[in-house]
């Protein structure tokens, strides 16, 4: 993990489930979805890679949900509920990793986040992923 900033330390919430992700592109691939899901969900998350997620702990302790087509996979911690990463629907190859799990990393560290039509998505529709969208977190004084 020295001298590799796209290689973060990441957990659950009771530190059952604790993994390193590899970072596809830093922080430039942040994001949210509309999907129904997503939504209810609420999370931040940054793209990793097939093979990009190394568990050191706790990997039997995930537990997976699949919903509509059965293509994306959610993984949350089954002793504290806490949603870790999915495999994405739209391209297969890839992770999203919630932010909120990553060592020294918050969802409110983004003052905008792009946030994607997952209500029209791109495997429905046979159209390019469209942005819904933009977040943004604006401190308190």
């Amino acid at each position: 993990m020295v001298g590799d900033t796209n290689v973060r330390a990441g957990q659950c919430h009771c530190v059952t489930v604790r993994f390193e992700a590899t970072l596809s592109d830093g922080f430039n691939s942040v994001r949210r979805c509309t999907c129904s899901y997503c939504r209810m969900r609420g999370a931040v998350v940054v793209m990793v890679e097939l093979g990009g997620i190394r568990f050191l702990q706790g990997e039997g302790t995930l537990t997976s949900y699949r919903f509509h087509t059965g293509s994306a996979q959610h993984f949350f911690c089954s002793r504290c509920g806490i949603y870790t990463h999915h495999q994405r629907r739209s391209d297969q190859s890839l992770y999203a990793v919630n932010v909120a799990c990553l060592d020294g990393v918050s969802p409110f560290d983004f003052p905008e986040v792009p946030v994607m039509d997952g209500v029209n998505h791109t495997n429905d529709t046979g159209k390019p992923t469209r942005r819904a969208g933009t977040l943004r977190f604006i401190p308190a004084d």
